[in-house]
C-alpha cells in the first residue's frame, strides 16, 4: 500500500484526531514503516489534534529509532521547521524530551541544531529550566556543557536557579549559582531589603564554598 501510494495525499490522509500514518508508525514504534513512509513521501511537518508532529511524539515517548529515522530522512529545512514547532500546549520537541529526562534525544537535537535556549509558549521555560523542575542533575550539566543560558528568565522573571529554592538537595543549586548573574540569584518577588539581600548573598557565598 505505500509503494502503491507513493508521492500521493493518501500518505498523507489524517484519521479523526488528525494522525497520519506517521504519526501511527511512530505511537506504535515501527521505526521501518516510518522509513518507508518517509521515503514514499509522507510529510513530517503535520500535526495532530494536539499539535504534536510525529517527532514530537517521538521525543515524548524517548523513541530513539524513530527519532533517528525521522532526522535522518527529513530534509533540512522541514526538520528545522519540526524541531522548533511548539504544539498546542507550547512545547517543542526539546521542552518534551528534557521533562522527560531523555539525555541523548536532547544531546541529538541540539547537535542537530535545536535552539537551545527556546522558550515553551505559556510561561517561558527553557530546557534548562525544566531540568531544574524535574530535579535531573545530569540533563542540568549536559544542558549547561552544550551552552544553555543560565540567566535565561521566564515570563515570571525567574532563573532556573531560582527554581532550586525549596527543593530537597543541593548540587543542582551548586550547579547553577557561580554561573547565574548576582544581580539574578535572589528571587524577583523578594521584599528584603538591600541590606539583607546582601547578608543572605554572603552566607550563600559561604554555604556553597564549603559544600
Amino acid at each position: 500500500m505505500i509503494d502503491l501510494s507513493k508521492n500521493t495525499d493518501f500518505l498523507n490522509t489524517q484519521n479523526d484526531q488528525r494522525q497520519t500514518p506517521l504519526h501511527l508508525a511512530v505511537i506504535t514504534n515501527q521505526a521501518d514503516v516510518c522509513q518507508r513512509l518517509l521515503v514514499s513521501g509522507c510529510d513530517p511537518t503535520l500535526v495532530d489534534d494536539s499539535g504534536d508532529t510525529p517527532l514530537h511524539i517521538a521525543c515524548r515517548h524517548g523513541n530513539l529509532l524513530c527519532f533517528s529515522v525521522l532526522t535522518q530522512n527529513c530534509q533540512t529545512e522541514h526538520l528545522h521547521t519540526v524541531m522548533a514547532a511548539c504544539n498546542y500546549h507550547g512545547q517543542n520537541c526539546l521542552h518534551l524530551a528534557s521533562v522527560q529526562g531523555f539525555l541523548s534525544l536532547v544531546e541529538n537535537m541540539v547537535d542537530l541544531g535545536a535552539d537551545i535556549n527556546s522558550k515553551e509558549q505559556r510561561n517561558g521555560r527553557s530546557a534548562l529550566h525544566l531540568a531544574v523542575d524535574q530535579q535531573n542533575l545530569s540533563l542540568v550539566k549536559l544542558l549547561l556543557k552544550k551552552g544553555a543560558d543560565p540567566n535565561l528568565l521566564t515570563s515570571g522573571g525567574h532563573t532556573p536557579f531560582h527554581l532550586t529554592y525549596g527543593r530537597d538537595g543541593d548540587d543542582i543549586r551548586k550547579e547553577l549559582y557561580s554561573l547565574t548573574h548576582p544581580d539574578l540569584r535572589e528571587l524577583p518577588d523578594s521584599e528584603e531589603d538591600d541590606s539583607e539581600a546582601e547578608d543572605d548573598e554572603s552566607d550563600e557565598e559561604v554555604r556553597v564554598e564549603n559544600a
